[in-house]
């Protein structure tokens, strides 16, 4: 079963993180199905299942669960990007105010600096 996990996560994050979106770029066609999470975590856990000799009420039910499953995990995914990118901008700023220089000290220009 944990080869259901490792189907669910790699189907979730390859859409999260572009891969699908780039490979349509690429190959200039659009590829709907895989480029939604759930529908190729569903497609995925419905060809592994049918490899590995489940009933169709079982592949069914596995499949279902498992692009449920991907909404959930894609929205955790979110969250950490939201959170991730959050955190990156306090620690990584970009201002001026972050400048190292001598010269900072606007108000005191005609004062002698040693």
């Amino acid at each position: 079963m944990w080869e259901l996990a490792a189907i669910l996560f790699a189907c979730v994050a390859v859409n999260h993180l572009g891969l699908i979106t780039a490979i349509e770029r690429v190959a200039r066609i659009p590829l709907p199905v895989i480029n939604c999470s759930k529908c190729l975590t569903f497609w995925v856990a419905m060809a592994w299942c049918f490899v590995h000799g489940f009933g169709f009420v079982n592949m069914a039910a596995i499949s279902l669960g498992l692009a449920y499953a991907a909404l959930w995990l894609e929205l955790i995914m979110g969250i950490i990007d939201s959170l991730y990118y959050r955190i990156y901008e306090k620690i990584i700023t970009t201002d001026a105010t972050d400048e190292a220089s001598a010269d900072g000290n606007d108000a005191d220009k005609d004062s002698a600096v040693s």
